[in-house]
């Protein structure tokens, strides 16, 4: 498996001007003061914690930033020895509009597994805007991310299995001195937030949970029921789930689904045929013959070299798939690259899909797989014929042996029981975690409902009248009373017939 496409597959084990005005918090377990410092206006002061004016977000050609209020936290590394190393979180609030608040903080769990909240936030602030006139939202870095102690391990690029192990033995004792990777998984990110919550004050929480976000959502809530006040769960992960032991079923069906609809709309199939028989094609070349080839960055302009074999083809399809938008492009991208023209695809994904390892965190990915589901991962051989086939459970049985891991609870994979109410969204198209999963999990929640929305992938927050219905959601308390027709005006995404887009 190429080091590039193994690099992809595990960290995607996994996307305004704000007003600064006074606010008091009252609730919880008792007052809670958010409030500007008299003496010095700058600093912000909620519960025992003092925070500071800061920027979050990712710098970079393209990407967004934004204005918030940080710290840093303490905690202990390892929960069960206090006395131990600690280490320190990046805890940030972004703050309501509104002078007089709303005294539960919503709080943004992001995906990955290792998605920094205060780095990712910036790019779906706008789901969060229309809430944020009554409610600050709260962003913590979960350990091993961003900037809460990150577990970053170096890539080699072009390197065996053999050799990507090695890399990774380096990469243990290299990160020793300030981590032991067994104490970065999700139980122990659960009590990082709680210690969090309480030196806030003890608010309760609105947790709004992304992919694998959903995951750490759940189990906070069956660990500190008391402090939650409702549950979002976007794309979600039932927590008897094994992770990353469906991936290349739940794209197979996907991708059997996106290129059946190239294939029966005239357009679609008069220009590209069958997709899905040029994606094979194009797999079984780049098996023999891998591709080294230069292209101009598309930020830059600057020649960069890149390479390309099946393993890696197979990982990029699979994060076109996320989006409707990106999904539309893959028929026009795979016949260009099937034509030996590779401009299209290496650079639509550099643009619309970005850099992964940017954003998302290997190590932690590990320490939370190896954890948590690597003792029931097995080798499916039905996953042998698809295109992402068995590479990623061959990555994680091999790095989860040299990786140092902790244990999942006992109750850990029990599907979640809470009398909160909790929105559950799912999109018809999503190749990571269907909407299956989002009806398993609402079997068990008397107060839950899901809205499954047409023609989308991976992440709702933002489509389409989202936003708005999350504001009145976190409002009423009751998810059952959203009105979700303004959903329905959602369709499926027409088809790139060429490189400007589709028929009108």
């Amino acid at each position: 498996m190429n080091p590039r496409a193994r690099r992809i597959v595990i960290l995607a084990l996994l996307a305004a001007a704000l007003a600064w005005n006074f606010a008091q918090y009252r609730g919880g377990k008792g007052d809670v003061a958010l409030a500007v410092s008299a003496v010095a206006p700058d600093l912000l002061h909620l519960g025992s914690l003092t925070l500071e004016p800061c920027e979050i977000g990712r710098r970079g050609l393209g990407l967004a930033t934004l204005r918030a209020y940080c710290t840093a936290f303490e905690v202990p590394e390892n929960h069960a020895a206090p006395g131990g190393r600690r280490i320190r979180l990046r805890v940030a609030v972004v703050r309501a509009e509104a002078a007089q608040a709303q005294p539960d903080l919503v709080t943004f769990l992001d995906g990955g597994p290792g998605g920094a909240a205060t780095e990712d936030y910036p790019m779906i602030a706008g789901a969060f805007e229309p809430l944020r006139k009554q409610r600050a939202v709260l962003l913590v870095d979960q350990r091993g991310t961003g900037g809460s102690n990150v577990l970053e391990c170096e890539d080699k690029e072009g390197a065996s299995l053999a050799r990507a192990i090695e890399v990774l033995r380096g990469c243990v004792t290299k990160l020793a001195p300030r981590a032991a990777p067994q104490y970065y998984a999700t139980t122990d990110a659960v009590e990082d937030l709680e210690a969090v919550r309480r030196s806030l004050g003890s608010p309760r929480l609105d947790l709004v949970g992304v992919s694998y976000g959903t995951r750490m959502a759940q189990q906070y809530a069956r660990r500190h029921p008391e402090a939650v006040r409702a549950l979002v769960l976007d794309s979600s992960v039932p927590n008897t789930l094994v992770l990353g032991s469906e991936h290349a079923r739940n794209l197979e069906a996907t991708l059997q689904e996106l290129f059946a609809r190239c294939r029966a709309e005239r357009s679609c199939s008069t220009r590209y045929g069958d997709p899905y028989q040029t994606l094979q094609r194009l797999q079984a070349r780049l098996r023999a013959h891998p591709q080294q080839l230069t292209l101009r960055d598309p930020y830059t302009f600057s020649l960069q070299q890149k390479s390309i074999d099946a393993g890696a083809l197979a990982q990029l399809v699979r994060l076109y798939a996320y989006s409707p938008y990106t999904a539309a492009l893959l028929p026009y991208v795979l016949q260009e690259a099937d034509a030996g023209h590779y401009e299209p695809l290496l650079g639509q994904a550099q643009v619309v899909i970005g850099d992964v390892s940017d954003s998302l965190t290997g190590g932690m990915a590990l320490s939370v797989t190896c954890a948590e589901d690597a003792d029931r991962l097995r080798i499916n051989l039905a996953d042998a014929g698809t295109v992402l086939g068995n590479g990623l459970t061959e990555w994680l049985l091999a790095a989860c042996a040299v990786w140092p891991h902790g244990s999942r609870p006992t109750d850990f994979n029990e599907p979640l029981r809470t009398a909160v109410p909790v929105l559950v969204l799912a999109g018809e198209h999503d190749p990571v975690t269907p909407p299956r999963y989002a009806q398993q999990i609402v079997q068990t929640l008397p107060h839950a409902r899901l809205l499954q929305v047409k023609g989308q992938g991976h992440g709702l927050l933002t489509v389409g009248c989202m936003p708005r219905l999350l504001d009145e959601f976190l409002r009423q308390g009751d998810a059952k009373r959203l009105d979700a027709h303004c959903l329905e005006v959602l369709a499926q995404t027409p088809f790139f017939v060429d490189a400007n887009g589709s028929n009108p």
